[in-house]
């Protein structure tokens, strides 16, 4: 996983007890405090203490619920070709898989063809050094290596298979692992403790002709490493003559030493120290031959001594290890990468009060410059697999520390700046390594990965056009995730008050409890507060600060909230009594009148109503946006395309004015959640062919945008094939659209739902909507017995105001 490694001397790792609590992926690039003396540097001033205030809290009960749902687990295996027919069959199997049978047997290359070999990559450990936890065992390591196999996914688009093997032993590890090579791409070993780790990986790499990777070790090295030589630079210090400690001779410490000296920096300028102090040459306690080949001439005998004068500090062993004397004692503008998980040898305060030129790095998502495996592993492994290499070697992993630093240098895209609470970070002391969601990872690390193992000759199948890999590689990755981790960041800079209207029903309350432990803000649960106290103690949900319950009959705004539902249906058949009978009776009446008094800024619902009946509700309480048209966007994520489809919720019959007026409502929540859009107007017919009514609508729909000159791309009457499929697409040279549609514009209602629910449960699309837009106050309606992680988002929706 995504931390700093536990070796031999680092304690910490048999001290931490709290897996759910410690393991952040978060959002690096917190803002800290700075000096204003810090003349050398280029910087955003950021505040820590923010990012810790807004950090995701987990419960055990949410990690243990998160992994039980559902289909128990984090993965499932999903054939990617038909298997609708016989003759699918037979060509998967019977007679037709002979045929690369033959091939693979003639020409071993070919598998990597015909079959998965080359995008999958084995997860394996015994579990004896399990994140913090310690040697717990290889079966209780099985849910971290199912989710280091979801990173592979999520960053790299790599199918990760995880393999718990059930020894201790080294030889019966090593002989059970050599075998597998034929079925892997590459082979990442994770969480097996030091020093046996070293001779496990190393005989490994010998005995296998594919890629085999200890993350604990290199990932954290990778990193540091190029936080080191963005350090270095922003110093003005050349890596030949710079002075480092290392704290923690386990396999992250070894293999950081290894790392920095490969890249130059001298034999005898790096003091590696373990819990019995510096291993200088002649020392005999507490020796192994990997320590060994790191001993070196110096007088030093405590880490006090070895950090008088230091220009570097790499750490990787145990809480409160380097004290402010030790700091003070550094060199001018030192580098203090306090790498110990969960927490760091030093912490960032502490330097800060000691002096005023540190460049600070820790494991924590919480400060600036996190030490995060998440941004080496995946893309290593990525390049290492689009080039068939045979090994990763120092050169690899040379090139991705110098691409990492590189990319921290260069200026940062919206969809980074978001992340940053609204700031934009420039390269300087705060920022020296990108943040784990920056899209230009995918891009930048696995073409330099290649290109060394082409230069080292590991590659078995160099590439030669790196510009269209690069892009290729953009188009792996995952928009969604992409999409939701930029709407909770904005949601966390300014929280709001949200209604939860079904308050009562244990999905939703869970919700809420999830919404204020991920400080997206206050939720407001409607209901009877006895009903849902017990429904919250049955489900262990804690109800804590920042989770309100309110009572709608019990409400002191009660009669103020019947008055102004009253002035908004009075001329419309409405007696005040009935108005008062609603605000009372109906939780969605209620919630939208606090929404549209003020009194809350958003609302989630319909987890118990059909979509319409809460809508309806909805909608004689708070109307149309001025100059906007109601209608429900549905956001489709498949196969790491993501398209828009409209209207999903609201207009039976559209005419062709609504099409055109519905297109610019879509297009406008395309821009906000960050894409362009390039509208297709979807029919059954391609241009006119075949002719017909409802073609004909959607005609003089495109016709009318012609008319208003909108801002966007558009085109049709066009087949949804046509719309996504740009080979078909190019039978049109006239199509307006440069490339496939990402808004799909439905002409009626019931194929716009019917075919995203269809997607959703039949072909493996991830459907998140529909998404109301329009309305004058932020509302979302989740679909009917929707789970509690959909409700989250919505709520998250309603807050970012895609309305």
């Amino acid at each position: 996983m995504p931390t700093p490694c536990r070796g031999v001397d680092d304690r910490s790792s048999r001290r931490a007890r709290h897996f759910t609590a410690r393991c952040r992926y978060g959002r690096a690039g917190a803002k800290h405090r700075t000096s204003s003396n810090q003349r050398h540097f280029k910087e955003d001033a950021v505040d820590a203490e923010t990012n810790r205030r807004t950090r995701t809290r987990i419960t055990d009960a949410e990690a243990l619920e998160f992994h039980q749902r559902g289909r128990p687990g984090k993965l499932e295996v999903t054939p990617t070709k038909p298997m609708a027919t016989q003759r699918d069959l037979s060509l998967a199997y019977s007679p037709g898989v002979a045929v690369p049978v033959l091939a693979i047997a003639e020409n071993e290359d070919r598998a990597f063809d015909y079959t998965t070999r080359g995008n999958v990559v084995a997860v394996i450990s015994n579990g004896s050094a399990i994140l913090g936890l310690g040697n717990l065992g290889a079966l209780a390591s099985k849910p971290v290596m199912e989710g280091k196999a979801v990173l592979f996914k999520r960053f790299a688009d790599i199918d990760g298979i995880d393999i718990e093997v059930d020894t201790q032993d080294v030889d019966a590890f090593i002989n059970s692992v050599r075998y597998l090579g034929p079925s892997f791409g590459g082979i990442n070993l994770e969480d097996i403790k030091a020093p046996e780790c070293f001779l496990i990986e190393s005989q490994l790499r010998e005995l296998m002709d594919i890629p085999v990777f200890h993350d604990d070790q290199h990932g954290t090295a990778i990193i540091a490493a190029a936080g080191l030589i963005n350090s270095a630079h922003l110093t003005g210090r050349d890596l030949k003559t710079m002075k480092i400690v290392c704290n923690g001779a386990g396999a992250a410490g070894i293999a950081c030493v290894e790392l920095v000296k490969a890249m130059g920096v001298p034999h005898n300028n790096v003091i590696l120290c373990d819990t019995k102090g510096p291993i200088y040459a002649g020392r005999e306690e507490g020796m192994n031959q990997w320590k060994s080949a790191h001993a070196a001439e110096t007088d030093a005998r405590s880490l006090a001594e070895a950090m008088e004068g230091a220009d570097v500090f790499l750490g990787v062993s145990v809480k409160g290890a380097v004290t402010r004397e030790m700091v003070r004692a550094m060199a001018p503008n030192p580098i203090i990468f306090a790498m110990a998980n969960p927490d760091p040898e030093v912490t960032p305060e502490e330097v800060a009060e000691i002096r005023d030129d540190a460049i600070v790095a820790t494991g924590r998502s919480d400060y600036p410059n996190q030490v995060n495996n998440v941004l080496g592993f995946p893309y290593i492994f990525r390049g290492a697999l689009d080039v068939r290499a045979t090994a990763i070697n120092e050169d690899m992993k040379v090139a991705a520390a110098e691409a990492l630093a590189a990319l921290a240098r260069e200026d940062v895209p919206d969809d980074v700046a978001v992340a940053y609470q609204g700031q934009r970070p420039r390269f300087g002391k705060e920022y020296i390594i990108p943040v784990p969601f920056d899209p230009r990872l995918i891009s930048t690390i696995p073409p330099a990965v290649a290109k060394a193992a082409m230069k080292t000759g590991v590659a078995r199948r160099p590439i030669v056009d790196m510009a269209r890999y690069a892009e290729e590689l953009s188009a792996r990755r995952d928009p969604v995730a992409g999409s939701l981790s930029r709407i909770f960041t904005k949601v966390r800079q300014a929280p709001k008050r949200v209604v939860f209207a079904e308050g009562e029903e244990e999905a939703v309350i869970r919700a809420a409890a999830s919404f204020v432990n991920q400080e997206l803000g206050t939720a407001i649960l409607i209901g009877r507060e006895d009903i849902v106290r017990e429904q919250a103690f049955q489900a262990g949900i804690e109800i804590r600060p920042g989770l309100e319950i309110a009572n709608a009959r019990l409400s002191n705004r009660n009669n103020e909230y019947a008055q102004f539902l009253y002035s908004k249906l009075q001329r419309k058949g409405h007696l005040f009594r009935d108005c008062q009978r609603m605000i009372n009776q109906d939780r969605n009446y209620f919630g939208a009148t606090m929404v549209a008094s003020g009194d809350a800024d958003a609302m989630v619902t319909g987890v118990t109503r059909n979509y319409s009946v809460a809508l309806s509700a909805v909608r004689q309480v708070i109307p149309a946006k001025p100059g906007h048209k109601i209608i429900g966007v549905s956001l489709v994520l498949a196969r790491g395309r993501a398209v828009l489809v409209a209207d999903t919720a609201v207009h039976d019959g559209p005419s062709a004015t609504d099409l055109a007026d519905i297109a610019e409502e879509a297009a406008r929540v395309a821009r906000r959640l960050g894409y362009e859009p390039r509208v297709a107007m979807l029919a059954y017919a391609n241009f006119g062919n075949p002719p017909g009514e409802r073609a004909a609508r959607v005609e003089e729909a495109v016709s009318l945008l012609g008319k208003r000159r909108v801002d966007f791309e558009f085109d049709g009457e066009m087949a949804a094939d046509v719309a996504l499929n740009p080979g078909l697409m190019a039978a049109y040279p006239f199509c307006r659209l440069s490339g496939p549609a990402n808004v799909l514009l439905m002409p009626g209602l019931d194929s716009a739902s019917i075919s995203t629910k269809m997607l959703q449960e039949l072909g493996g699309s991830t459907v998140l909507g529909p998404i109301l837009v329009g309305l004058d106050k932020a509302v979302q309606i989740v679909p009917m017995g929707a789970r509690d992680t959909d409700i989250v988002n919505m709520a998250a929706i309603a807050s970012f105001g895609v309305n």
